[in-house]
């Protein structure tokens, strides 16, 4: 994989939110690509995070891409309040959009970039429908709710089915990975075909903060 394909994203999820302003700025001088904000309702998953006054505090705080991850029930209702918070990306989850096609439509009519996940659970088939509808597709290799679970192996088929319909298709969509992603996972999910990895717990749970560390250690395991 390329330098320039490889993004690292890392998520505030395991930051230090006593000090989240000086964290953003920390990972993107340390050469992070995007800000992954991984948004928590209790419903769909068994946790609860932060909302759109965090996402406007952190836009103000960094130039680098929010990527905005929407574990929640019933998306279509806040999405244009994050995209006026700062979203650049907005990802949904299929198993909470009875009307996909319409919801990605409503992102990108918001003004962000549309993004659709997909649990580990979830038969690949089932964002096949909207392929041509999104921006960037999110494979969770691990079942979302909590940081620093272990990288389920079985996701790399899935990777490499939508890499492969992405490719096949000539389509302009980031392939983007999420759960337990470290420097002996990133490579399997880069040879299945992701570009696009958000890390956590590797990145701000980094030995002495080394921040510029852990992302160059990340993007070199990725290109091997």
């Amino acid at each position: 994989m390329s330098e320039s394909r490889t993004r690292i994203a890392p998520s505030i999820l395991a930051a230090d939110f006593a000090c989240l302003g000086d964290e953003v700025r920390a990972v993107e001088a340390a050469g992070a690509d995007w800000i992954h904000v991984d948004v928590m309702d209790g419903h769909f998953v068994p946790n609860i995070t932060i909302g759109p006054p965090i996402v406007k505090a952190v836009r103000a705080v960094t130039k680098l891409p929010l990527d905005v991850h929407l574990m929640i029930e019933a998306p279509e209702r806040y999405i244009e309040t994050f995209a006026e918070a700062g979203a650049s990306t907005i990802g949904v989850h299929v198993e909470t959009c009875p009307h996909l096609h319409r919801t990605l439509a409503q992102v990108r009519e918001a003004g962000a970039r549309a993004s659709v996940a997909i649990n580990p659970g979830t038969p690949v088939e089932s964002i096949r429908e909207v392929m041509t509808c999104v921006d960037q597709v999110l494979v969770m290799t691990v079942n979302p709710g909590f940081g620093g679970q272990k990288f389920i192996d079985g996701m790399t088929e899935k990777i490499s089915t939508i890499r492969g319909w992405i490719d096949e298709g000539g389509l302009s969509v980031a392939l983007e990975v999420d759960g337990g992603i470290d420097p002996a996972t990133i490579s399997r999910a880069a040879r299945a075909g992701a570009d696009v990895f958000v890390a956590g717990t590797a990145i701000f749970g980094a030995r002495d903060r080394d921040y510029a560390a852990a992302i160059k250690s990340l993007k070199r395991a990725a290109r091997s």
